[in-house]
């Protein structure tokens, strides 16, 4: 468990340098350069996702049972999984309505994959780790939220088609990853 929780501190910790310590990531982009600054936050965040994932790995040896999730909350938990990845489709179609709704898709769906897969595991390592990332979307989001406040930030809203391209385009990631990559890549098979 310390190795995971060593590795969410890193990865999580770097993505959090605009929720808690913006001037100082300020600072360091200044100091660094844009690209100096890319290159040190990419190879932080590799290193930590390198270690979270390997520890989470371990935990999963030696799991330690919360609670038993009721079948429900597998579907409930798909369902869930289908949204994420629209809105993570949805961070990168550019003038899509969805985007121009909620401002920082990618973080909302952070947030939703965070909250299916704590509804659908009981193990105190998927707490650990779903938690962690849960509770880091709810803070990078109302940041998110405040800064564009601030900068009275506003979002395209384009025509329809790029909505439905991002709805497609997310459908299609989670199929893919639903139905071929994730037994192979995280070891369960959420559709059997």
């Amino acid at each position: 468990m310390t190795t995971l929780i060593i590795g969410l501190i890193l990865f999580l910790g770097v993505h959090s340098a605009r929720i808690f310590a913006d001037g100082w990531r300020t600072n360091m982009v200044s100091r660094l350069g844009n690209k100096g600054w890319k290159r040190a936050y990419s190879v932080a965040s590799l290193l930590g996702l390198v270690v979270l994932v390997y520890g989470y790995g371990l935990a999963r040896q030696s799991p330690i049972l919360l609670w038993s999730p009721p079948l429900w909350a597998r579907y409930i938990a798909i369902a869930l999984t289908v949204l994420a990845f629209i809105l993570l489709a949805a961070a990168f179609v550019p003038g899509n309505r969805i985007k121009a709704a909620v401002g920082h898709p990618m973080v909302l769906g952070v947030k939703t994959w965070a909250a299916a897969h704590l509804i659908a595991n009981g193990t105190l390592a998927a707490v650990v780790l779903f938690g962690a990332f849960l509770l880091w979307a709810v803070f990078s989001f109302s940041a998110a939220r405040r800064r564009d406040r601030a900068a009275g930030t506003v979002y395209v809203r384009g025509p329809q088609s790029r909505t439905v391209v991002a709805i497609v385009a997310g459908m299609v990631a989670w199929a893919v990853f639903a139905f071929w990559l994730h037994g192979p890549l995280i070891g369960v098979r959420p559709l059997g």
